[in-house]
């Protein structure tokens, strides 16, 4: 009974994806992308490659196929549509982080055959790169850009709240005095938002809780050199010992706002663009959701909002810290058209490719050709320089398989704190939980 039920509702997901194949399957490339929410920015960048690559290669037709779906479901609908040769994408929009599950699921093709023909590929700044690396050592995808992660304040609220306008926190306690000077004197305003809770999904796994835990001096999810997850690990417990400071104290968003997802997809950018947020845990692409064609267009944010670094938790070295994440564009195993898939992302991600997308979708460019020599990207955001100054400083997810259910369990233990759960208490059953997942062998203590 249940296969049966789960046979249905995989067809029931299928069929509408299959129906949007074209009429020559044969000669059709088909492209799978997400779409989500108001941001069309991939989308635009699908569309201006597929105009380019129609244009110089009239032979190849290019179909489409948008994935209407948050991240976690993107990737879900993705897998599903690659277990049948009828829905398999030729080329497919790919978190980095997942790649490893993906190669081990038998869904990508390696590329490093194609990369050696491509000059290119040498333009690529090698931590990039190494992302697109499986374990199996061969690469997987080609990424499209880079991001980091860290600190935004509204001056403007700073100022209310008299707090310096130059302001760089040294350590988390600076951070949460700030926000309580923004409670006290600034009322109406959420002093210090971070994603949080399962309804935000990986952001709130990455962009929060992983951001707080490699500042601690644990310092890692896990750990490369001895091929170990860190549990149980001390800073997991200090990392949501700062979530339960942050909500305990009316720092953050509402509880209603945390379990609402679409908060986290725009609520939270027309509360800044309205002057409503005090500071924001949150990334380097955020000036292209307040550009001209963003989600939330505001022509005064260059001039209000600030870039700072996120801190670790006592000011010890490095002193700042940062998580990146990338896109990348990848070939389909199942597919018959490697050659062409293949041209479709070098149409994407040569040169011009790669900056209207950068530029266009408020990423860090991965190319060393546009970061160093390419005027433009500053021009059309102050602020790049700042955010692609972190990269020496960063830290990538891990990417293994297991990584997506180690990944719910943050989740899931910073949704338990921010609703009242003991700090101490939810770490210590997150290290059981995480042990039980990888095996009591693949951890040590941190």
């Amino acid at each position: 009974m249940h296969r049966a039920v789960a046979a249905l509702a995989v067809s029931a997901l299928l069929l509408p994806l299959a129906a949007c194949g074209g009429a020559d399957e044969e000669h059709t490339l088909k492209v799978v992308y997400q779409r989500y929410g108001e941001d069309v920015r991939v989308e635009a960048h699908m569309k201006r490659t597929k105009e380019a690559l129609e244009r110089t290669h009239p032979d190849i037709e290019v179909e489409l196929i948008p994935v209407v779906a948050p991240e976690n479901e993107y990737l879900t609908k993705v897998q599903l549509m690659q277990r049948s040769p009828a829905t398999a994408p030729d080329v497919l929009y790919e978190d980095s982080f997942n790649i490893n599950a993906d190669v081990d699921a038998g869904y990508l093709a390696p590329l490093d055959e194609f990369l050696a023909g491509w000059p290119d590929w040498q333009e690529f700044i090698q931590v990039a790169r190494e992302s697109t690396r499986a374990v199996d050592g061969k690469t997987y995808g080609v990424p499209m850009a880079t991001d980091t992660r860290g600190l935004w304040f509204n001056r403007q609220v700073f100022a209310r709240a008299g707090l310096p306008e130059n302001w760089q926190p040294r350590t988390w306690a600076d951070i949460l005095d700030a926000a309580r000077a923004i409670k006290e004197k600034v009322p109406g305003v959420i002093p210090f938002s971070l994603p949080a809770g399962r309804a935000q999904g990986e952001a709130a796994a990455m962009q929060s809780l992983s951001m707080l835990l490699y500042g601690t001096r644990t310092a890692t999810l896990y750990d490369e050199a001895q091929q170990k997850w860190v549990a149980p690990s001390k800073g997991m417990a200090e990392a949501l010992g700062f979530v339960k400071e942050v909500f305990s104290g009316g720092l953050g968003p509402s509880p209603a706002q945390v379990a609402d997802p679409r908060f986290g997809d725009g609520g939270i950018e027309e509360l800044t663009k309205q002057g409503k947020v005090g500071i924001r845990l949150d990334g380097s692409w955020l000036p292209a959701h307040w550009s001209p064609g963003g989600k939330a267009e505001w022509a005064e944010w260059a001039r209000t909002m600030v870039p700072a670094a996120m801190p670790t938790q006592a000011g010890q070295a490095p002193g700042r810290v940062s998580l990146s994440g990338g896109w990348t564009l990848a070939v389909g195993a199942r597919s018959k058209k490697k050659d062409a898939a293949f041209r479709f992302i070098t149409t994407a991600l040569d040169r011009d490719g790669a900056f209207a997308f950068a530029a266009g979708a408020g990423q860090l460019p991965v190319r060393r050709d546009i970061a160093r020599e390419d005027p433009r990207l500053a021009e059309r955001n102050p602020s790049v320089a700042f955010w692609t100054g972190l990269i020496d400083i960063t830290h990538y997810r891990p990417t293994l398989t297991i990584y997506p259910r180690v990944s719910q369990e943050l989740q899931i233990a910073m949704d338990q704190v921010v609703n009242g759960a003991d700090p101490d208490d939810t770490a210590t059953a997150w290290s059981a939980k995480v042990t039980r997942i990888v095996g009591p062998a693949n951890t040590r203590a941190g």
